[in-house]
């Protein structure tokens, strides 16, 4: 199972070629893909136009579509956010630190093209695809 992540989907909807778009473009269809609740309001809300907006809604909504939030995650998310930066590590969204927490909680491979997630990755165990991509 692999979360996309809104730093995914927003290259993919831009249309960039990225080493990340290329590996979702391989993967629909072959791999189970989820989204989560927050990363489809994250892509959604930065369509500007209707006709754009309805179609990413119909290809998303397609998807299994995780609730990622609750009080376990919270809390757990929190004390993620805390060790981290006991660590001198802080990261800059509350959402990816959400996601991290999630995907880590669940055992779910996350594809993502965002650097707040490499402390995660080194300190907290979160499993990231595709593994080839240089984490900074």
């Amino acid at each position: 199972m692999i979360l996309v992540d809104s730093s995914v989907w927003i290259d993919y909807f831009n249309g960039r070629s990225t080493e990340t778009t290329e590996y979702l473009e391989a993967a629909l269809g072959n791999e189970e893909l989820i989204i989560g609740d927050l990363i489809l309001t994250e892509v959604l809300q930065g369509f500007k136009s209707d006709k754009d907006f309805d179609t990413a809604k119909d290809l998303l909504s397609s998807f299994d579509i995780h609730n990622l939030l609750n009080q376990t995650i919270a809390v757990k998310s929190a004390n993620n956010f805390r060790m981290l930066r006991k660590k001198c590590l802080t990261v800059r969204k509350t959402i990816d630190v959400i996601i991290a927490t999630y995907c880590i909680e669940h055992g779910i491979y996350l594809l993502q093209a965002d650097k707040d997630f490499v402390p995660f990755v080194n300190h907290l165990g979160l499993r990231i695809l595709p593994k080839s991509v240089k984490m900074i």
